[in-house]
């Protein structure tokens, strides 16, 4: 059909509503533009000012976090990624971006193409992605649609990763009633490029040419943006359709094409066409370069007849990019795209003024000062009512004296250790290509976090993503100061020296006052955390009004670590035990607390209290301490404490290694339970051989952190003190099948 007989509907607020916008931000659009905004700018609007784009509700509470740093080469959403030096003449792109919304609807399509727009991120910039992690959240497993969507994502992130050809070498899963109907679906990505050879998302130099480069474009994924902007709610399945459809294929393709077509150096400004499509990233790079842009949307290549210009424009079909280029040059870049089979179309130019224009069958469709869409620009940006959450004080007041604790300890850690938040996910990272390209040194599973190596320098990457939501819930401000604390706890374990953050901010509805006050204390202990460890952000995602019917997510901010081994040959820890013989040892803070364990969710039921202490201070010693010791070779195992305590961590060092322990914890405190499962932070459990042991002491005694020798790795039993005694191949089997035997019942859709 085509468009000149298409009737568009009249502007006005109802409408301007419908689209997400608020009377407040229908009065500004009319005065930015003079006049009531056609319905082709209404669509624009309605796309860049939704939280998912513009962060218009979130921005100024990001702003307060440190974003500089001594190796960080671009400020925190000045690019696509963050981009961090990290030696040898190479720079790291790296990020994590939610596909919360449209995994809730279409779990294959909704992961798979968060898989491939974190990955675009990375190569826009000119960096090729070595590495893929992600953290995922999700109801009970009790439940038959919990199973269908744990199935679905973890089909898509593998379908698409592995066709893609990055391995994914971490990640994290989490089961719980407060994510049933809204799970979380979280994607990072991991680059490496050259100094010197990275993009930049800009579009200047009047006359130079503007290409639309990669797939076709389709009517999926159109008000992506706003469906990832709103509450899911039974009317979510009718949006089925903006869940866009990915191809892994035609991404390989993509990635090859403009990596080849950066080294020409005819490319100027090169932006992914991510949320709200076109209109995103023309406007986006529009507004970097202070210029003009207009666009013809019939040289559009569409895989529908007769789009409109409002579908073409906010259409979110995958596999595209846009490319500024130098005008006489930009055969060049067409040449690389047709070898590799992709479209490259000149569909506009960069003009003097700072409009962006969108043409349709000779007539003006839009003509927007691109300045008035974009973050940091014209979008607006607001301060929401907080409010303490009334629920805060009755949680963190519970009696902890109420409790009966169970008698046999040998039943209790195997519930712990059985808990699918504890127990292997080997189900799911053997769905996952781990060793592609060959790169990964820790694959997912049997470490503490990510190592790849980067081919032709010694160095490697250690990277995770980590956040306990029960935390963030429990007390706000402490959950986000762990977050960071425990994924840069996790990297230096493996051997990495933490240097910088992202993150992926996974709240409620911004409306809601006591959303809002978590939201504000959570990022406060992030900036906290950040501040004391020496690790900036870079950047990363909002992603708000993660509700159902039935309330709020646990507040989830997401963090993804990024670590640098000096020697992945020699540096690379692991916390499998090594040796018959070597002394096990626990450095750290005293096991004190239940808040928010493990323990008491999986045996009593619950989720209260206070989340864990953390001396931030203290933490950087012991971080400092561990990385010294992992440098100077005196340790052979290290393995952090979180969920499920000291006797999960001491369960799984046994089980990866299929060696078993005997131990004491008499001397941790006279409260077994707390000493056995409490979650407390800043503690690591490491071993050392007899010769190793008297460096290692010295070195711990100089830096002040406390030291309990705990007994020796021997045998195939673990034993600690007169209260547990399990084989090691027992506890292997409680670990290693509880997720499998879950996922036995049929995963289908109810």
């Amino acid at each position: 059909m085509s468009q000149s007989i298409v009737k568009e509907p009249v502007v006005n607020l109802e409408l301007a509503k419908d689209h997400g916008l608020t009377e407040e931000e229908f009065k500004m659009i009319k005065d930015y533009l003079g006049r009531t905004p056609t319905f082709t700018e209404l669509g624009v609007y309605s796309v860049m000012w939704s939280e998912h784009c513009s962060y218009k509700n979130s921005i100024l509470e990001i702003k307060k976090l440190p974003r500089e740093g001594e190796q960080l080469l671009v400020a925190a959403g000045e690019e696509n990624a963050g981009l961090v030096d990290i030696g040898d003449g190479l720079a790291c792109a790296f990020k994590v971006e939610s596909h919360n919304h449209p995994s809730a609807v279409e779990p294959y399509q909704g992961a798979a193409t968060g898989v491939g727009g974190i990955h675009r991120d990375i190569f826009t910039m000119g960096a090729r992605p070595i590495a893929s992690l992600n953290s995922l959240r999700f109801g009970s497993l009790k439940t038959p649609r919990v199973r269908f969507l744990l199935d679905g994502v973890v089909r898509g992130i593998s379908d698409y990763g592995n066709s893609f050809g990055v391995p994914v070498v971490g990640g994290e899963i989490y089961f719980d009633e407060a994510y049933e109907g809204n799970p979380l679906v979280n994607a990072m990505s991991v680059g490496i490029v050259k100094h010197g050879e990275t993009a930049s998302a800009i579009a200047e130099g009047i006359g130079n040419p503007v290409l639309i480069v990669g797939a076709s474009t389709g009517c999926d994924g159109i008000h992506g943006a706003t469906f990832a902007s709103e509450e899911i709610s039974e009317e979510s399945e009718a949006k089925r359709p903006s869940v866009q459809v990915g191809d892994p294929f035609t991404e390989k393709l993509l990635l090859e094409a403009s990596l080849e077509a950066l080294k020409t150096g005819a490319v100027v400004g090169m932006q992914d066409m991510g949320a709200a499509g076109i209109a995103c990233s023309s406007s986006e790079m529009t507004a970097k370069g202070g210029q003009g842009m207009n666009v013809d949307l019939d040289k559009v290549p569409a895989r529908e007849p007769g789009m409109t210009a409002y579908e073409l424009l906010l259409s979110e079909s995958q596999e595209r990019m846009l490319i500024v280029a130098e005008k006489g040059r930009e055969q060049e870049i067409i040449d690389v795209y047709e070898k590799w089979d992709l479209n490259a179309v000149v569909i506009g130019e960069v003009v003097e003024g700072k409009d962006v224009t969108y043409w349709k069958e000779g007539e003006v469709k839009a003509q927007i000062p691109a300045d008035s869409l974009v973050l940091g620009g014209g979008a607006p940006q607001y301060v929401r009512e907080a409010k303490k959450p009334a629920y805060l004080d009755e949680v963190q007041g519970f009696d902890f004296s109420t409790l009966t604790h169970p008698e046999d300890q040998n039943d209790t850690l195997k519930k712990v250790l059985g808990s699918p938040n504890v127990a292997s996910k080997r189900w799911v990272h053997e769905q996952y290509d781990t060793m592609v390209r060959t790169n990964t040194v820790n694959a997912p599973g049997a470490s503490n976090s990510g190592v790849i190596r980067i081919k032709g320098s010694k160095r490697g990457l250690a990277v995770k993503t980590d956040c306990n939501g029960r935390y963030v819930y429990l007390n706000p401000r402490k959950g986000g100061q762990i977050a960071v604390a425990e994924s840069a706890r996790n990297v230096v374990c493996s051997g990495g020296k933490p240097v910088a953050i992202t993150n992926c901010l996974n709240f409620g509805n911004p409306y809601k006052p006591e959303v809002y006050w978590t939201f504000k204390e959570a990022l406060g202990g992030m900036g906290d955390a950040c501040r004391v460890l020496n690790t900036p952000v870079t950047g990363g995602n909002v992603s708000l009004y993660n509700e159902n019917p039935e309330g709020a997510i646990f507040p989830t901010p997401t963090i993804g670590m990024l670590g640098i081994v000096e020697d992945v040959e020699k540096h690379t820890m692991t916390p499998g035990f090594k040796n018959e013989g070597d002394v096990i040892c626990y450095l750290g803070a005293p096991r004190k607390g239940l808040g928010g364990s493990e323990y008491l969710k999986a045996v009593h039921g619950l989720t209260t209290g206070d989340a864990p202490d953390i001396d931030l201070e203290f933490e950087a010693k012991l971080q400092s301490l561990l990385l010294e010791l992992i440098r100077a070779g005196e340790i052979n195992a290290a393995h952090d404490l979180s969920d499920g305590g000291l006797a999960a961590a001491i369960s799984e060092m046994a089980i990866h290694s299929g060696k078993g322990a005997q131990i004491s914890v008499k001397d941790l405190g006279s409260d077994l339970i707390e000493v056995l499962y409490s979650e407390a932070q800043s503690g690591v459990i490491v071993t050392a051989s007899a010769e190793q042991l008297p460096k290692f002491e010295k070195r711990r005694a100089e830096a002040g952190i406390p030291f309990h020798n705990l007994g020796l790795v021997n045998g195939d039993k673990l034993v600690i003190d007169n209260v547990i005694s399990l084989e090691v191949s027992h506890l292997s089997e409680v670990y290693e099948s509880a997720i499998p035997k879950a996922m036995e019942q049929t995963p289908e859709a109810v």
